[in-house]
């Protein structure tokens, strides 16, 4: 199965061109931004050495879903996908945080916890927590949007203002948006079988009016655990039966790779890729209900190529 890992286009009235982690963006004219999804996956904020069949397409079908079933929240960047794996949108000046919202103590948070944190950017954690065990209200913890290469950073709503990130009149909005957005997705997370464990939201501006960009309650921003066997799980102490990338970062960790300088990357088997492939298309069919259509990837370069050029014209 072929994966698509790196682009190189040139098209009519582009500007510059992007390289982040799994996505690749073309600035068209100024006014339009065109993201197309890669199957580069990233842990720790490192890029893998081999591409995931598929993921793009999945990451960018279910983002395409969300933006559309939340449009009614807060106003989104995206204007159409023309291709399984792209979405062209509005070019918006993104806002330097992302916000992070999370109704359990698990992952990153539960290892912070495990370490001794009682706080976790500027919010109390209660003491006696177990590890994937709920918070009584969801809570919102903003990171700092790392350059590549770097880790992004818990920072506190007080810091954000006192930098004059955001005002704090924006970042009231933003946390008002948030909450909302993360209450839609686990009402649709639920009717699925599923818990919203946790994601990020990114937002930015343009013409003075705040939207919701990039990726949204996709398998890279976000954490799901499946419903039915949650509580079970949870009352005997096993590890969650969940949909998330959190699986690829255990694999690593196991794996005596953590995201530090001087470690290795461990070998990406054939299984190991096909495993994870094979992840993200069962959360694209758990979170949809919809069955996962594998788009064409014989020519897959040609193929997006072809597209977009026609949704140009």
């Amino acid at each position: 199965m072929k994966a698509l890992t790196k682009t190189c286009f040139n098209f009519k009235n582009q500007r510059n061109h992007y390289i982040g982690k799994v996505r690749d963006v073309y600035d068209i004219g100024d006014e339009i931004m065109l993201m197309i999804v890669t199957d580069r996956i990233s842990a720790f904020d490192v890029v893998l050495p081999k591409g995931i069949p598929f993921k793009g397409q999945v990451l960018n079908q279910i983002a395409a879903k969300f933006l559309d079933a939340t449009a009614d929240i807060v106003p989104n960047w995206k204007i159409d996908c023309p291709d399984p794996m792209v979405t062209v949108g509005h070019k918006c000046e993104p806002y330097p945080i992302e916000m992070i919202v999370r109704a359990y103590l698990t992952g990153s948070s539960w290892r912070e916890y495990k370490n001794g944190a009682r706080q976790i950017c500027g919010i109390k954690i209660p003491e006696g927590m177990k590890e994937h065990q709920a918070f009584d209200n969801p809570i919102l913890t903003p990171t700092t949007k790392a350059q590549q290469g770097f880790h992004d950073e818990n920072i506190t709503r007080e810091q954000i203002i006192a930098q004059k990130l955001i005002t704090e009149e924006e970042y009231t909005q933003l946390e008002d948006y948030s909450l909302k957005l993360f209450k839609r997705g686990s009402k649709i997370a639920n009717e699925k079988g599923l818990i919203l464990v946790d994601t990020k939201y990114e937002f930015g501006k343009k013409n003075g009016q705040i939207y919701l960009i990039d990726e949204i309650h996709t398998p890279d921003s976000s954490r799901y655990f499946y419903l039915d066997t949650y509580q079970d799980r949870f009352d005997a102490g096993e590890n969650q039966h969940q949909l998330s990338k959190e699986f690829v970062r255990e694999w690593l960790m196991e794996n005596n790779f953590n995201g530090q300088q001087g470690e290795t990357i461990p070998e990406m088997s054939d299984e190991i890729v096909n495993g994870i492939s094979e992840r993200y298309i069962e959360l694209f069919e758990k979170i949809t209900g919809e069955t996962f259509v594998k788009a064409d990837v014989n020519n897959l370069e040609s193929r997006i190529l072809k597209n977009i050029t026609g949704f140009l014209e």
